[in-house]
């Protein structure tokens, strides 16, 4: 594994295998995004592994692995990155950096700001830009791990 491997998270919001329409998330399915980051790591001389879970407990325990394996977490919780402390707390004890992704769907059907208790223990947080966010927060564990 490449000393510059990055562990990617998709929570429960993101398993689009059941009746959920892809257009809520800009068009993309989980799969696309999967393989964006794929083709940009390969591109940057990296590699990530991809990993979708829809429990709480099972993101905790990949979590909890990551520093012996991993640079850096990019997070894209869903739902529970609005009121998971359990999911916070996961993330505070990482001593690796770790960047919080949303995909935006104000357009589609939400009213509001993304309400995230997760950001403030996340190195920063990227959204709006549909699966380019994914790949934003790539770049940017990318240059952090080179300095």
């Amino acid at each position: 594994m490449s000393t510059n491997c990055f562990l990617v998270i998709s929570g429960p919001n993101l398993n689009l295998l059941g009746c959920r329409e892809t257009s809520i998330y800009g068009g993309s399915s989980l799969e696309d995004i999967h393989q964006a980051l794929q083709e940009s790591a390969t591109a940057m001389d990296l590699s990530v592994d991809c990993f979708q879970f829809n429990l709480e407990g099972d993101i905790v325990d990949c979590l909890q692995g990551a520093p012996e394996k991993y640079s850096g977490v990019i997070i894209n919780a869903g739902a529970l990155a609005h009121d998971s402390y359990t999911l916070r707390s996961a993330i505070g004890s990482l001593l690796l950096p770790c960047i919080e992704v949303f995909i935006s769907n104000m357009d589609t059907r939400e009213e509001f700001r993304h309400h995230s208790v997760i950001a403030p223990v996340c190195l920063g947080v990227i959204g709006g830009f549909g699966k380019q966010s994914y790949v934003l927060a790539l770049e940017a564990l990318a240059n952090l791990s080179n300095q």
